[in-house]
Protein backbone atom coordinates (compact mmCIF):
# COMPACT_ATOMS: atom_id res chain seq x y z
CA UNK A 1 0.00 0.00 0.00
CA UNK A 2 0.75 3.50 -0.45
CA UNK A 3 0.63 6.62 1.53
CA UNK A 4 1.20 8.71 -1.43
CA UNK A 5 -2.13 10.21 -3.32
CA UNK A 6 -3.74 7.99 -5.38
CA UNK A 7 -3.89 8.29 -8.67
CA UNK A 8 -6.46 5.65 -8.56
CA UNK A 9 -9.19 7.76 -8.36
CA UNK A 10 -9.86 8.56 -11.96
CA UNK A 11 -12.53 6.87 -14.26
CA UNK A 12 -11.70 3.49 -15.02
CA UNK A 13 -12.09 2.24 -18.45
CA UNK A 14 -15.31 -0.25 -19.38
CA UNK A 15 -13.71 -1.68 -22.20
CA UNK A 16 -10.29 -2.09 -23.31
CA UNK A 17 -8.29 0.55 -25.01
CA UNK A 18 -5.83 0.35 -27.52
CA UNK A 19 -2.45 -0.55 -26.47
CA UNK A 20 -0.58 3.03 -27.88
CA UNK A 21 -3.41 4.70 -26.38
CA UNK A 22 -2.42 3.07 -22.95
CA UNK A 23 1.26 4.39 -23.88
CA UNK A 24 0.61 7.70 -25.18
CA UNK A 25 -1.78 9.43 -22.48
CA UNK A 26 -0.34 7.45 -19.45
CA UNK A 27 1.47 9.64 -17.08
CA UNK A 28 3.68 7.05 -16.37
CA UNK A 29 5.83 9.61 -14.34
CA UNK A 30 2.92 10.50 -11.88
CA UNK A 31 2.43 6.93 -11.33
CA UNK A 32 4.03 5.06 -8.06
CA UNK A 33 5.93 1.91 -8.82
CA UNK A 34 8.23 -0.44 -6.25
CA UNK A 35 10.80 2.01 -6.48
CA UNK A 36 10.01 5.06 -7.19
CA UNK A 37 7.64 6.01 -10.46
CA UNK A 38 6.97 4.84 -13.91
CA UNK A 39 9.22 6.73 -16.25
CA UNK A 40 10.67 4.09 -18.13
CA UNK A 41 7.91 1.77 -18.58
CA UNK A 42 6.61 2.86 -21.83
CA UNK A 43 9.61 2.24 -23.48
CA UNK A 44 10.27 -1.16 -21.58
CA UNK A 45 6.06 -2.09 -22.78
CA UNK A 46 6.86 -0.86 -26.00
CA UNK A 47 9.65 -3.87 -26.69
CA UNK A 48 7.09 -6.26 -25.17
CA UNK A 49 5.97 -5.98 -29.05
CA UNK A 50 9.24 -6.19 -30.45
CA UNK A 51 9.83 -8.21 -33.49
CA UNK A 52 13.00 -9.87 -31.72
CA UNK A 53 11.71 -12.59 -29.73
CA UNK A 54 14.44 -12.31 -27.03
CA UNK A 55 13.75 -8.40 -27.07
CA UNK A 56 10.32 -9.57 -25.98
CA UNK A 57 11.73 -12.03 -23.56
CA UNK A 58 13.67 -9.37 -21.66
CA UNK A 59 11.18 -6.92 -22.20
CA UNK A 60 8.68 -9.38 -19.76
CA UNK A 61 11.06 -8.86 -17.48
CA UNK A 62 12.17 -5.24 -17.49
CA UNK A 63 8.69 -3.82 -17.68
CA UNK A 64 6.63 -6.07 -15.25
CA UNK A 65 9.01 -6.66 -12.77
CA UNK A 66 9.20 -2.73 -12.64
CA UNK A 67 5.94 -3.40 -11.11
CA UNK A 68 6.53 -6.43 -9.58
CA UNK A 69 7.58 -6.54 -5.60
CA UNK A 70 6.20 -8.48 -2.46
CA UNK A 71 2.44 -9.21 -3.64
CA UNK A 72 1.46 -5.35 -3.93
CA UNK A 73 -0.77 -3.77 -6.41
CA UNK A 74 0.78 -0.36 -7.21
CA UNK A 75 -0.29 2.60 -9.03
CA UNK A 76 1.38 1.94 -11.90
CA UNK A 77 0.04 -1.47 -11.79
CA UNK A 78 -3.32 -0.62 -13.05
CA UNK A 79 -2.30 1.03 -16.33
CA UNK A 80 0.68 -1.82 -16.93
CA UNK A 81 -2.35 -4.71 -16.59
CA UNK A 82 -4.47 -2.78 -19.10
CA UNK A 83 -1.45 -2.58 -21.73
CA UNK A 84 -0.71 -6.58 -20.86
CA UNK A 85 -4.38 -7.73 -21.79
CA UNK A 86 -4.27 -5.25 -25.03
CA UNK A 87 -1.28 -6.91 -26.39
CA UNK A 88 -2.66 -10.44 -25.52
CA UNK A 89 -4.13 -11.54 -28.67
CA UNK A 90 -1.22 -9.57 -30.59
CA UNK A 91 0.28 -11.36 -33.39
CA UNK A 92 3.54 -10.54 -31.93
CA UNK A 93 2.99 -12.22 -28.44
CA UNK A 94 2.10 -15.14 -30.09
CA UNK A 95 5.46 -16.83 -30.81
CA UNK A 96 8.16 -17.92 -29.24
CA UNK A 97 10.34 -19.10 -32.08
CA UNK A 98 14.29 -18.30 -33.26
CA UNK A 99 14.38 -17.83 -36.59
CA UNK A 100 16.79 -20.16 -38.60
CA UNK A 101 19.24 -20.49 -35.99
CA UNK A 102 18.31 -24.25 -34.81
CA UNK A 103 20.66 -24.56 -31.84
CA UNK A 104 18.83 -22.29 -29.85
CA UNK A 105 16.59 -23.32 -27.37
CA UNK A 106 13.09 -21.68 -28.04
CA UNK A 107 11.55 -19.10 -25.43
CA UNK A 108 8.07 -20.01 -24.55
CA UNK A 109 5.60 -17.96 -26.27
CA UNK A 110 5.80 -13.95 -24.98
CA UNK A 111 1.71 -14.48 -24.51
CA UNK A 112 1.97 -17.17 -21.95
CA UNK A 113 4.50 -15.10 -19.82
CA UNK A 114 1.91 -12.03 -19.62
CA UNK A 115 -0.69 -14.64 -19.11
CA UNK A 116 1.49 -15.70 -16.50
CA UNK A 117 1.93 -12.40 -14.72
CA UNK A 118 -1.35 -11.16 -14.95
CA UNK A 119 -2.35 -14.25 -13.15
CA UNK A 120 -0.15 -13.40 -10.33
CA UNK A 121 -1.31 -10.16 -10.38
CA UNK A 122 -4.94 -11.25 -10.12
CA UNK A 123 -4.28 -13.79 -7.22
CA UNK A 124 -2.62 -10.93 -5.41
CA UNK A 125 -5.99 -8.90 -5.19
CA UNK A 126 -8.31 -11.84 -4.81
CA UNK A 127 -10.52 -12.48 -2.56
CA UNK A 128 -8.26 -14.57 0.07
CA UNK A 129 -6.05 -11.81 -0.09
CA UNK A 130 -8.55 -9.24 0.95
CA UNK A 131 -10.07 -11.75 3.58
CA UNK A 132 -6.59 -11.94 5.04
CA UNK A 133 -6.48 -8.17 4.88
CA UNK A 134 -9.61 -7.38 6.43
CA UNK A 135 -8.24 -9.59 9.28
CA UNK A 136 -5.42 -7.58 10.03
CA UNK A 137 -6.46 -3.99 9.11
CA UNK A 138 -9.91 -3.97 9.58
CA UNK A 139 -13.34 -3.62 7.13
CA UNK A 140 -11.67 -0.68 5.57
CA UNK A 141 -8.96 -2.61 4.38
CA UNK A 142 -9.93 -1.80 0.54
CA UNK A 143 -10.70 1.47 1.20
CA UNK A 144 -7.42 1.94 2.48
CA UNK A 145 -6.01 0.16 -0.47
CA UNK A 146 -6.98 2.42 -3.20
CA UNK A 147 -4.89 0.37 -6.06
CA UNK A 148 -5.99 -3.05 -5.20
CA UNK A 149 -9.88 -1.98 -5.02
CA UNK A 150 -9.06 -0.29 -8.64
CA UNK A 151 -7.39 -3.32 -9.80
CA UNK A 152 -10.20 -5.41 -8.67
CA UNK A 153 -12.83 -3.37 -10.43
CA UNK A 154 -10.47 -4.06 -13.82
CA UNK A 155 -11.13 -8.05 -13.87
CA UNK A 156 -14.06 -7.65 -16.23
CA UNK A 157 -12.04 -5.49 -18.38
CA UNK A 158 -8.93 -7.66 -17.87
CA UNK A 159 -11.30 -10.72 -18.50
CA UNK A 160 -12.58 -10.25 -22.00
CA UNK A 161 -9.13 -10.15 -23.41
CA UNK A 162 -8.03 -13.36 -20.96
CA UNK A 163 -11.11 -15.69 -22.37
CA UNK A 164 -10.39 -15.91 -26.25
CA UNK A 165 -7.23 -17.40 -25.09
CA UNK A 166 -9.31 -20.42 -22.87
CA UNK A 167 -9.60 -22.36 -25.90
CA UNK A 168 -6.13 -21.44 -27.98
CA UNK A 169 -4.44 -24.57 -30.42
CA UNK A 170 -0.67 -23.49 -27.50
CA UNK A 171 -1.29 -25.87 -24.11
CA UNK A 172 1.11 -23.93 -22.87
CA UNK A 173 -0.77 -20.75 -23.30
CA UNK A 174 -3.95 -22.27 -22.95
CA UNK A 175 -3.43 -23.43 -19.74
CA UNK A 176 -1.84 -20.31 -18.52
CA UNK A 177 -5.02 -18.24 -19.67
CA UNK A 178 -7.27 -21.15 -17.41
CA UNK A 179 -5.40 -19.69 -14.47
CA UNK A 180 -5.16 -15.88 -15.24
CA UNK A 181 -9.16 -16.23 -15.64
CA UNK A 182 -9.96 -17.83 -12.56
CA UNK A 183 -9.35 -14.91 -9.78
CA UNK A 184 -10.37 -12.75 -12.44
CA UNK A 185 -14.03 -14.72 -12.55
CA UNK A 186 -14.32 -13.80 -8.67
CA UNK A 187 -15.56 -10.34 -9.47
CA UNK A 188 -19.61 -10.31 -9.80
CA UNK A 189 -20.12 -9.49 -13.40
CA UNK A 190 -18.19 -12.69 -14.29
CA UNK A 191 -19.92 -15.34 -12.52
CA UNK A 192 -22.30 -16.63 -14.93
CA UNK A 193 -18.26 -17.65 -16.80
CA UNK A 194 -17.19 -20.39 -13.98
CA UNK A 195 -19.12 -22.67 -15.16
CA UNK A 196 -17.34 -22.62 -18.77
CA UNK A 197 -14.13 -22.23 -17.07
CA UNK A 198 -14.60 -24.97 -14.75
CA UNK A 199 -14.34 -27.59 -17.93
CA UNK A 200 -11.69 -25.63 -19.03
CA UNK A 201 -9.82 -26.33 -15.89
CA UNK A 202 -10.89 -30.14 -16.04
CA UNK A 203 -9.38 -30.36 -18.86
CA UNK A 204 -6.12 -28.88 -17.97
CA UNK A 205 -6.05 -31.49 -15.71
CA UNK A 206 -6.20 -34.16 -17.68
CA UNK A 207 -3.08 -32.46 -19.61
CA UNK A 208 -1.01 -30.40 -17.71
CA UNK A 209 1.84 -32.03 -15.37
CA UNK A 210 2.60 -28.41 -13.88
CA UNK A 211 2.43 -28.08 -10.00
CA UNK A 212 1.29 -24.94 -9.65
CA UNK A 213 -1.42 -24.86 -12.28
CA UNK A 214 -2.83 -27.99 -10.67
CA UNK A 215 -2.86 -26.38 -7.72
CA UNK A 216 -4.82 -23.06 -8.78
CA UNK A 217 -7.89 -25.00 -10.69
CA UNK A 218 -8.10 -27.46 -7.82
CA UNK A 219 -8.58 -24.58 -5.09
CA UNK A 220 -11.26 -23.28 -7.54
CA UNK A 221 -13.05 -26.28 -8.89
CA UNK A 222 -13.47 -26.76 -4.55
CA UNK A 223 -14.23 -23.05 -3.97
CA UNK A 224 -17.03 -23.36 -6.70
CA UNK A 225 -18.04 -26.74 -5.46
CA UNK A 226 -17.32 -29.03 -7.61
CA UNK A 227 -16.28 -32.61 -6.92
CA UNK A 228 -12.45 -33.40 -7.07
CA UNK A 229 -11.60 -36.28 -5.97
CA UNK A 230 -11.54 -38.26 -9.14
CA UNK A 231 -9.39 -35.77 -10.82
CA UNK A 232 -6.32 -36.31 -8.49
CA UNK A 233 -3.23 -38.75 -9.46
CA UNK A 234 -0.81 -39.27 -6.36
CA UNK A 235 0.96 -36.12 -6.81
CA UNK A 236 -2.02 -34.40 -6.22
CA UNK A 237 -2.84 -36.22 -3.09
CA UNK A 238 0.86 -36.05 -1.73
CA UNK A 239 1.00 -32.17 -2.60
CA UNK A 240 -2.23 -32.01 -0.68
CA UNK A 241 -0.39 -33.86 2.16
CA UNK A 242 2.76 -31.92 1.91
CA UNK A 243 0.86 -28.24 1.98
CA UNK A 244 -1.48 -29.48 4.74
CA UNK A 245 1.54 -30.52 7.00
CA UNK A 246 3.44 -27.00 6.27
CA UNK A 247 0.55 -25.15 6.98
CA UNK A 248 0.01 -26.99 10.49
CA UNK A 249 3.86 -26.36 11.11
CA UNK A 250 3.11 -22.34 10.19
CA UNK A 251 0.10 -21.89 12.73
CA UNK A 252 2.29 -23.92 15.44
CA UNK A 253 5.00 -21.48 14.88
CA UNK A 254 2.83 -18.66 15.16
CA UNK A 255 0.72 -19.48 18.06
CA UNK A 256 -2.11 -21.24 16.38
CA UNK A 257 -2.05 -18.02 14.02
CA UNK A 258 -1.25 -18.80 9.90
CA UNK A 259 -2.65 -16.12 8.33
CA UNK A 260 0.31 -13.47 6.68
CA UNK A 261 -0.88 -10.39 5.25
CA UNK A 262 -1.24 -10.23 1.58
CA UNK A 263 1.09 -7.53 1.49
Amino acid sequence: MTDAPSQTDTALPDELPHHQTLLDETDWASLATPCGTGEILPAALARLLDPDPGTRAAAVVDALGAVTHQNSIYEATLPVALYVAAILNHPATATGDYGQDADRAPHRPTRAALLDWLSSTAYDADDENVAVGERHCGKEFLDDYQEMRAFRDLRPVLYSAVQPLLGHDDAEVRAAAVVAAIPLVEHPALALHRGELANRARNLLATSTDRYKRDRVFDALKAWGHDTSGLENADDLSARELRARRIAERASWAGGYADEPPF
